[in-house]
C-alpha cells in the first residue's frame, strides 16, 4: 500500500519548474521516510492555510516572530496524523480561533512549496515541504490571536502583497485571486 502523502501527489499538478522540483523532493520523502511529518528530519512535511473572508477578498495573516514575518498560519502535524488539510485546519483554528474554517473554494491541495526555516527553539536550520489549502470563514471579526507574539492582521490582497517579502507566499496569494476573481 502506498503512503497517503504520496498518493496525494500523484494526484496533485504542480505549476511551474520550481513548484515540480519541490513535489519531486516530498514524493521522494514520503515513500522513503516512515513518517514524513517528524520534525527531527531534515527536510519534513508542514500543513498550512491561507485563510479568506470570500465577501470582501481579505486575507488573515499571522506574525511569525521566527521567521519575522506575516504568513498564512499552519504547521506541524501532532504525533500519528498524516491528513494535510485535517492538520492545516486544526492548526489554523488553534492560531486563529476561527472555529467555522472551511476548504475553500473545495478541499484540493493549492500549493507545495519547500520553504527554509532558520535555526531557533534548540532545532538546527531545516526545511518544511508545506502543503497549503485556502479556507474561508464566515465570522473575520472571531479571529483572536492565540498570543501577543503572534497578532492578527485582515488585509486586502494588495496589501498583504505589501505586508510580506515571501515570494512563495506572494505566489499563493497569486492563485487565491485567481479563484476570487471567477
Amino acid at each position: 500500500m502506498r503512503p497517503p502523502l504520496a498518493v496525494l501527489l500523484d494526484r496533485y499538478k504542480p505549476d511551474g519548474q520550481a513548484e515540480t522540483a519541490d513535489v519531486r523532493r516530498t514524493w521522494a520523502l514520503a515513500e522513503t521516510a516512515d513518517d514524513p511529518w517528524r520534525r527531527e528530519l531534515p527536510l519534513h512535511v508542514t500543513a498550512s492555510a491561507l485563510i479568506v473572508h470570500p465577501p470582501t477578498d481579505r486575507v488573515l495573516l499571522r506574525w511569525h516572530q521566527r521567521q519575522q514575518a506575516w504568513l498564512q498560519v499552519g504547521g506541524h502535524g501532532d504525533p500519528g496524523e498524516s491528513d494535510p488539510l485535517a492538520i492545516a485546519r486544526r492548526e489554523a483554528v488553534e492560531e486563529t480561533g476561527l472555529d467555522d474554517l472551511v476548504p475553500w473554494p473545495d478541499a484540493r491541495l493549492r500549493h507545495l512549496v519547500i520553504v527554509g526555516v532558520p535555526a531557533g527553539k534548540g532545532e538546527p536550520a531545516h526545511e518544511h515541504a508545506d502543503l497549503r489549502y485556502f479556507m474561508a470563514t464566515a465570522t473575520p471579526e472571531a479571529a483572536a490571536a492565540e498570543n501577543e507574539h503572534a497578532p492578527l492582521r485582515w488585509l486586502s490582497l494588495t496589501e498583504a502583497r505589501e505586508a510580506t517579502s515571501e515570494a512563495n507566499l506572494l505566489e499563493t496569494m497569486a492563485r487565491l485571486e485567481r479563484l476570487l476573481e471567477r
